[in-house]
């Protein structure tokens, strides 16, 4: 291919609407363009990667003899309420009707109209385990489109499901799926970790995300350096085996004036911010109905709202600072407390139990209590895990000292057992002649996300170093001075020799100045550029690395057999 041929519009300058690194250098090097909030056109170049990062999955899927699919994007809302989903997935999903007032929507993800396919044509042990997947849009109606391709509305997923006689199936197949995700980001040249992750609207007990490790990631990771745990912070946990052993001493009312916060109040009281109860108010918002939820966590600590929406089994939950929702509720922000709040639920963090003599709030304006215990002041029907875990807590399984990261989750993995098959009638005849339910698991990648995850992790000042096995072209040759018609030749036949031995190569013909051809080539991150310059008139050209920057001058002779020799050394 060469560059005159090409939609490559590469920019300048930063888009005012690009929010991170990724998102930007995707946008200025010409791989994607805005066409509304949280919908984007993939380019030439940017399409290329995304049909090679396409061919990994497949590969890589049919390696595991998954069998692909395509499903219909417009899915019946009768499918969708026999899974029960339709009332509870909430408002991303995009619902429409037809001219005859039929319900419908645009899919989201595919677990109904598979299970639908399955249980029409599968009704055999004989026929388990099946795995199916596609490569399809997706469309999701984000409160909060952003970083380009990694939240958007309209987006290329590959989803996969798959189809076991039993639990113990269903693990194999779990882990061989597991194994072939581990292999597609390996493939792509991305550095990543798999964390056990919270399963959301798709539901299941078991999923693990696969997250891109980059500073600017939009997800909180915690992992364990001594061990392998390692788990998005909506699902992580920390060693709770210890257990205050000192006196408990007697509860002791305060005046604390105007002091709100958990940093006043332990600073008025010379106290210790981890021996307090911090209150949150939160609307939880159900299918029919709502309510208000009062979280205590340890004073130091912050809570985790997928956290508390699972301990609820709410669809939504959203901090409340409404004036008149906490007048009503006859509570005194900035003195909440556990002791004696009857009149809204609560839910108590467990490590709170563990505590002693705590600084609460005493539910009266401008006071608190002091030395408040669990047992002895106070009582809650819910107990749960809702607190944020952070770097320095200790790993639930060894007890070592917990890491943080950042990632950008790319593909996630679920066991969603019988979720399905039960509330869709989804069956099968065992070897005895027994009708049992269809055991699923669940797998998805996405691929837009997969591309602006390896940009956000590699990256430089000049533009993207995009690995050698997604990259738009393998290699660029560029002749510096296009009115040289040496150069032009010299180019051309290094352009004509590379093809010939498979490489991925483009041939910079344009009319550019060479600064503005070096800049657009480093800026998109072909993984080697050719150059014929100035040096041509020794017989060299100039081979440039992107990912080291490294330059090496060879005989023209040996241009193209250098180039494929460094590109074979290359990830």
């Amino acid at each position: 291919m060469k560059t005159s041929k090409l939609l490559i519009p590469t920019l300048k300058e930063t888009p005012a609407d690009a929010e991170i690194r990724s998102h930007q250098l995707l946008v200025r090097a010409g791989l994607v363009k805005k066409l509304s909030q949280g919908v984007y056109s993939y380019l030439p170049l940017g399409w290329k990667v995304m049909k090679k990062i396409s061919d990994i999955v497949r590969e890589e899927m049919n390696k595991r003899d998954c069998q692909e699919v395509m499903l219909p994007i417009i899915q019946p809302a009768d499918l969708w309420k026999e899974s029960g989903r339709w009332d509870v997935y909430g408002k991303e999903l995009m619902r429409f009707t037809d001219r005859h007032d039929n319900e419908y929507c645009l899919g989201p993800t595919h677990e109904e109209v598979i299970t639908d396919v399955v249980r029409s044509f599968v009704n055999s042990y004989k026929q388990l385990p099946m795995n199916l997947y596609q490569i399809q849009n997706k469309y999701r109606d984000e409160r909060r489109p952003r970083f380009g391709l990694i939240r958007s509305r309209e987006f290329l997923m590959k989803d996969g499901y798959s189809f076991d006689k039993d639990e113990a199936g269903l693990e194999t197949t779990y882990q061989v799926m597991y194994d072939g995700y581990s292999a597609i980001f390996d493939r792509c040249g991305l550095s990543y970790r798999a964390v056990e992750a919270d399963s959301g609207a798709i539901g299941g007990s078991n999923t693990h995300e696969f997250m891109v490790l980059a500073e600017s990631g939009e997800a909180a990771i915690v992992y364990c350096p001594a061990c392998d745990y390692s788990a998005n912070t909506e699902k992580a946990l920390m060693d709770l085996s210890h257990v205050d052993t000192e006196e408990e001493l007697e509860m002791e009312k305060v005046l604390t004036p105007d002091q709100q916060t958990i940093a006043e109040v332990s600073e008025f009281l010379g106290t210790d911010p981890k021996k307090s109860i911090k209150a949150l108010l939160y609307r939880a918002v159900y299918a029919e109905s709502e309510e208000h939820v009062v979280v205590f966590v340890r004073g130091d600590r912050e809570a985790n709202e997928i956290k508390i929406q699972n301990a609820l089994g709410a669809m939504a939950v959203d901090m409340d600072t409404d004036e008149e929702t906490i007048t009503n509720l006859g509570i005194q922000r900035g003195f909440i407390g556990p002791v004696g709040l009857d009149n809204v639920t609560v839910l108590l963090d467990e490590e709170i139990t563990r505590l002693k003599n705590l600084v609460c709030g005493a539910n009266e304006k401008d006071y608190h209590l002091k030395n408040v215990n669990y047992g002895r002041d106070f009582e809650c029907e819910h107990i749960v895990d809702v607190k944020e875990v952070k770097a320095g807590d200790l790993c639930h399984k060894c007890q070592a000292e917990l890491v943080e990261a950042r990632g950008t989750e790319v593909g996630q993995v679920f066991k969603l057992g019988t979720k399905y098959s039960v509330s869709m009638g989804a069956t099968y005849l065992d070897e005895n002649g027994k009708s049992k339910p269809l055991v699923m698991g669940c797998y998805g990648i996405g691929i837009g996300r997969t591309m602006q995850a390896s940009v956000e992790q590699n990256n430089d000042e000049q533009g993207i170093i995009w690995p050698k096995s997604i990259a738009p072209f393998e290699a660029v040759v560029i002749p510096a001075v296009h009115k040289k018609q040496e150069q032009v030749d010299a180019a051309e036949r290094i352009y004509q020799e590379l093809q010939e031995m498979g490489v991925d190569v483009l041939l910079d013909d344009s009319k550019e100045r060479t600064g503005v051809k070096f800049a657009n080539s480093e800026l998109i991150g072909y993984p080697v550029r050719i150059t014929a310059g100035k040096m041509l008139g020794e017989g060299k050209v100039e081979i440039f690395v992107r990912s080291t920057k490294e330059k090496i001058e060879v005989p023209l002779e040996e241009a193209s057999t250098k180039a494929k020799e460094i590109l074979d050394t290359l990830a």
